[in-house]
């Protein structure tokens, strides 16, 4: 590939009262570009990642980056939008314009405030990300679309309240050691997996420690063309990425599949020449525990309907044989939802970098895989980066 990461930052995330959208793109876009120690006169584009969906009285979002220097002024700056994959689509966009010879240097960044929101309004902001026509009356809003999926998926699989509740509770434990998770806080397996006052069930099967939280946050990475990234300090570089959309109406796949989740993988793993075997661990999208259940299956880890056998056995804990999810995943860092795909690069080009917090480190990191969705598995980005320096 073209496209290194060659500086990043993050903000922690959680529900920040004195922040506004503006506030938290211009803290990102600054600290990336010192991180890079690169000047933002040096910037050939910029790209935005901001779902909003009526989350933020401020649309049209692109031309806030500008507000973090001056030198940003009269770039060439867009927003891009694709559901709770918006900013790895961000992230994809901006690798494209430095393959396409268009720029040397972009800037992504990708944001979301969410929390100012009434709940009521969260849960039909987020509805959006589904077929209106089909799942617009879904009881429990978007939460309401993945406890169909669990109850359908506990249908012809039998019920699986053991493995999400593993699942949940390995992604709250490895986010403890996540400085920038907005719950860090080991509940343990027997809190997850029993109902309570406090974990209530939400959507169908699925508990409130099923659930990504609301979260506000944001993230930036800068990225440059190969030549540049010859020159810098540090250097991630894209070994593979693949989009694959699917069709928005479930009714016209079959939801348990996540088929366009596997499609990704495939074209990825192939373009990069490897398997999935030799991921040293992957960032999965777990915005409810049976996405990430489903998608152990459809990125190749365990044959359909066992994926449990992945828990279970230990294979994606941070000592099994592929650790998913080491940053705690959506469920405990949060899922500001245009934040959510940068922050997933940044979260694995900091462990390739051997610069994650301590705790939170793998040993010997070389290899590391990206998923992230847009909805239902509509939209689907995967991302296979190396160090290269």
């Amino acid at each position: 590939m073209t496209a290194s990461i060659v500086g990043w930052a993050h903000t922690p995330f959680g529900k920040f009262d004195t922040e506004t959208v503006e506030s938290l793109v211009t803290r990102v876009a600054n600290e990336a570009l010192a991180d890079a120690g690169i000047a933002a006169s040096d910037v050939d584009e910029i790209v935005l990642g901001h779902f909003n969906a009526g989350f933020s009285p401020q649309d049209f979002t692109a031309s806030l980056v500008l507000q973090a220097d001056p030198h940003l002024r009269f770039k060439p700056a867009t927003r891009v939008e694709n559901a709770c994959a918006t900013g790895s689509a961000a992230v994809h966009q901006g690798i494209r314009a430095i393959a396409a010879g268009a720029a040397k240097i972009v800037l992504v960044v990708g944001v979301e405030q969410m929390t100012r929101t009434p709940g009521p309004e969260i849960g039909k902001n987020l509805l959006k990300a589904s077929y209106l026509p089909e799942d617009g009356d879904t009881v429990g809003g978007f939460a309401g679309v993945f406890g169909k999926i669990a109850s359908g998926y506990f249908q012809k699989y039998g019920d699986q309240s053991d493995a999400l509740a593993l699942i949940a509770a390995k992604n709250h434990k490895n986010g403890v050691a996540n400085p920038f998770a907005q719950m860090r806080k080991d509940f343990g397996f027997d809190f997850c997996r029993s109902e309570s006052e406090k974990n209530p069930y939400v959507a169908g099967p699925l508990k409130r420690t099923d659930c990504s939280l609301v979260s506000d946050g944001a993230a930036a990475l800068v990225l440059a063309d190969a030549e540049t990234a010859k020159g810098m300090t540090k250097s991630i570089g894209f070994r593979a990425t693949a989009h694959a959309q699917d069709f928005l109406p479930m009714s016209k796949r079959d939801i348990l599949q996540f088929e366009g989740c596997t499609v990704a993988w495939q074209r990825a793993l192939a373009k990069a020449g490897v398997t999935l075997s030799d991921l040293s661990f992957v960032e999965t999208h777990d915005c409810f525990t049976v996405a990430e259940l489903i998608e152990y299956e459809a990125m190749g880890l365990t044959p359909k309907g066992q994926g449990a056998r992945a828990i279970k056995e230990g294979w994606t804990l941070k000592e099994g044989k592929l650790p998913v999810n080491p940053s705690g995943g959506l469920k405990a860092k949060g899922h500001p939802i245009g934040a959510t795909g940068v922050s997933m690069h940044v979260m694995t080009a900091m462990q390739l970098a051997g610069q994650a917090p301590e705790g939170m480190q793998l040993k010997n990191a070389r290899l590391g895989g990206i998923f992230n969705m847009g909805g239902a598995a509509v939209a689907n980005y995967v991302s296979i980066l190396e160090p290269l320096k």
